[in-house]
């Protein structure tokens, strides 16, 4: 088994042991395999392994490695792209034609780029708004307050994206209760915004460090890198 399978192994258990603590299915929580900074060859590692959704930051980089890993190898599943970095308008039209998925939304504006952009022949783009739940400069997102205006104004007349969900990236902390709460306020955010009358399914939210505590809080989509792939190169 090679390292990666290995580690793709190790968080499988671990997801499915979060799942059990809480009472949950780990069937209904994906892995995203965030690979920035990685080379092809440890995707196509994770992928002989099974893994089919990946995340990238950066465009540029997933440019290439989306054309390399197209065509998949006959007992493949085709690759499911995550777009997980910040968004700038002038990214939007390869964005929206080439990834299944954007987790970063935080401006209608960049909301009505993408849906302009996504090619008729291909599914609405799932689209998460990202939530700066800890309130952190350094961070993008949309403030708990602006959640619910956003997500009604990408739920109507955007033919080109669909909204599944809330994002976040907490601030990192050794205190699981902090964590815990942390990520328990995005699923508050999300139960107020189905309350509303609009169809959520999606909290994309845990990485390496913290997934269990997310999933102990209702995260379906998982996003890890280091812990498949190992440290980033320099």
């Amino acid at each position: 088994m090679t390292t990666i399978a290995s580690r793709l192994q190790a968080i499988h258990e671990r997801i499915d042991a979060a799942a059990r603590t809480c009472d949950r299915s780990s069937a209904e929580i994906a892995l995203i395999a965030v690979c920035k900074s990685f080379p092809v060859a440890a995707i196509m590692e994770a992928r002989a392994a099974g893994q089919v959704a990946f995340g990238e930051n950066y465009l540029q980089e997933a440019v290439q490695k989306i054309a390399l890993t197209a065509t998949p190898e006959q007992h493949m599943a085709p690759v499911e792209w995550h777009f997980l970095g910040p968004i700038q308008s002038n990214k939007t039209q390869q964005i929206a034609q080439l990834f299944d998925w954007v987790h970063s939304l935080d401006r209608l504006k960049i909301a009505q780029r993408l849906s302009s952009a996504r090619p008729q022949n291909r599914a609405p783009l799932q689209v998460c708004i990202q939530v700066n739940i800890s309130g952190e400069q350094s961070k993008g997102g949309v403030r708990p307050d602006e959640v619910l205006g956003l997500a009604k104004a990408l739920s109507s007349s955007l033919d080109g994206i669909r909204l599944r969900g809330l994002m976040t990236i907490p601030e990192p902390t050794p205190d699981i209760a902090t964590l815990r709460a942390r990520f328990r306020l995005l699923r508050q955010l999300r139960d107020d915004i189905v309350a509303n009358g609009i169809e959520q399914d999606t909290l994309s939210m845990g990485m390496s460090d913290d997934f269990e505590a997310a999933i102990a809080e209702g995260a379906t989509l998982i996003r890890v890198g280091r812990a498949i792939f190992g440290e980033r190169p320099n």
